[in-house]
């Protein structure tokens, strides 16, 4: 069983977060709230997201995993203004979801999780941990998507820095230590990503929030925020591009 209703709003920042990443995802709910973990079909990034009931205006559930489209669920939403409350009831025996939005009735059908795995949040001692304006890293991100498909995050005692290096161009984008909500970097540490996966997850973050980085030497990058004004948690894993030494 599980039925609840929760501003349109909450929901669409759950699809924004989950959508950069999987088509199809697998929500596990029960007394608490909802999960979900899931890997991108090329195994570069992960997503894990907590959303407690107190993010609903009701909630009711027993233990139960809920398969669903992403993308239908979304183009759903695009019904609803954000302080639109949604009526969301899941039917077992015939297993779909019914999705009221004003006087619209969805009733959409859930695919089967039996072969959808639980990929394992890996164990990370990452040294260096940070704390940014997500809107300022947008920034810096945006003004490198025409130089390179790739960036490298540093981070220091003395800041944090983002590059983007192409054939011909360079941008840089740097925040020293007094300007950060919070930094702790035993030494510098460096490590190169895909850009576009990184840009997605961080345009995924609501707008005016903060986002919380972990990083070390060629190793993922960990990023954290909230969702649903703090009674939700996502955290993000991305796998690094190891430099070549040439």
């Amino acid at each position: 069983m599980f039925q609840a209703k929760a501003r349109a709003d909450v929901l669409k920042e759950v699809v924004n977060v989950v959508s950069t990443l999987v088509d199809e995802v697998k929500f596990t709910v029960n007394a608490d709230g909802l999960t979900l973990r899931a890997v991108d079909p090329a195994h570069i990034a992960m997503v894990d997201l907590t959303l407690g009931k107190e993010a609903f205006e009701d909630f009711k559930a027993d233990e139960a995993e809920i398969g669903i489209d992403i993308d239908k669920l979304n183009q759903f939403l695009k019904l609803a203004r954000s302080d639109d409350v949604i009526d969301i009831k899941h039917d077992e025996d015939k297993r779909r979801l019914n999705i009221v939005v004003g006087d619209v009735t969805r009733r959409m059908s859930l695919i089967d999780t039996t072969g959808m795995s639980d990929p394992k949040v890996p164990s990370l001692n990452l040294p260096a941990k940070l704390t940014v304006k997500a809107d300022d890293l947008v920034q810096g991100i945006k003004a490198s998507e025409t130089v390179s498909d790739h960036i490298a995050l540093t981070a220091s005692p003395e800041g944090f820095e983002m590059t983007c290096e192409g054939d011909m161009d360079q941008v840089n984008w740097k925040k020293a230590k007094k300007d950060m909500e919070f930094l702790e970097a035993p030494s510098s540490v460096r490590s190169l990503f895909p850009l576009e996966y990184f840009a997605n997850m961080l345009k995924a973050v609501p707008g005016g929030s903060s986002v919380t980085m972990f990083l070390g030497n060629d190793y993922p990058v960990k990023v954290e925020f909230q969702i649903a004004g703090g009674k939700g948690e996502v955290r993000y894993l991305l796998a690094p591009r190891i430099e070549s030494g040439d």
